[in-house]
């Protein structure tokens, strides 16, 4: 047995157990009374209001019942840094479907995101009215499209978050960023600015969280119930501005590096 599977099966069967016992009501609950709640915040005229801070009701409530689904696995969340205001491209690590509800409850944004989340439960219908922009993987027509929807709405200043490695990883290093997608910030002529995500202490529970090998959304959101919480942390890094920048590659390059050294040893 591996390590990530000794730290996975900690406290034994009893515990997790509990922990099924104390999270499936919790999680019940946050469905099917929060939910609606949330719902009705985001019907309009309601949802397009604006508190004092300027944000939005919809976005506000948005970031609410994701923080509440991350406390539901047993999660405390911690943000570190300064997400930027208005248009920006974010640019984050991928470890698992916790990584959109993690950065979502810091911070509202558009993501883009494969098409298949579309059709998760729950998930998949809270990302597409949180203004998620579906790509379809492999296909240079969708990501044509997709790249034209994100300059789009950064020359809207509205936000856009990626995950430039394209996919998920085993949680145990960070993948290459792919530079096309950081097009949209050299014609937008916005700033990116990286996010490191990380899970457990000092990214203990990283492989924890992650998609074990052919393992599904919904059996990766049933372990998850059952696993140990911890830590969350949601770390805003330095902005890199297109004109500091030598094109995409490099600033996909900068990007990579800021969040490995925030992220520590996990390259």
């Amino acid at each position: 047995m591996n390590s990530a599977s000794v730290r996975a099966d900690a406290g034994g069967t009893p515990v997790r157990v509990l922990r099924y016992c104390v999270r499936v009501p919790v999680l019940l609950w946050h469905v099917f009374v929060h939910l609606p709640v949330l719902l009705f915040t985001m019907l309009p005229p309601i949802g397009r209001r604006r508190l004092r801070s300027g944000e939005r009701v919809d976005h506000r409530m948005i970031r609410w019942w994701q923080g509440g689904l991350m406390r539901v696995f047993g999660y405390r969340m911690h943000r570190r840094g300064t997400p930027l205001p208005g248009a920006v491209l974010f640019v984050a690590n991928h470890v698992s479907w916790v990584d959109i509800v993690a950065l979502h409850s810091q911070r509202m944004v558009g993501f883009v995101a494969k098409r298949e989340i579309a059709g998760w439960p729950v998930v998949g219908w809270l990302a597409a009215r949180g203004e998620t922009i579906f790509h379809q993987r492999g296909s240079t027509e969708s990501l044509g499209g997709v790249l034209e929807e994100m300059v789009a709405r950064l020359r809207d200043g509205r936000p856009v978050a990626v995950f430039p490695e394209g996919r998920t990883r085993g949680g145990d290093h960070v993948g290459p960023f792919h530079a096309r997608i950081f097009q949209a910030a050299v014609e937008a002529d916005v700033a990116v600015q990286p996010v490191a995500l990380r899970y457990g202490h000092a990214g203990s529970a990283q492989t924890i969280v992650a998609f074990r090998e052919r393992e599904s959304f919904f059996a990766n959101f049933l372990r998850l119930l059952g696993e140990p919480g911890g830590e969350a942390d949601v770390m805003f890094l330095e902005p890199i501005r297109a004109i500091d920048a030598e094109g995409r590659r490099r600033m996909a390059g900068l990007s990579r590096e800021r969040i490995v050294a925030a992220l520590g040893d996990r390259t």
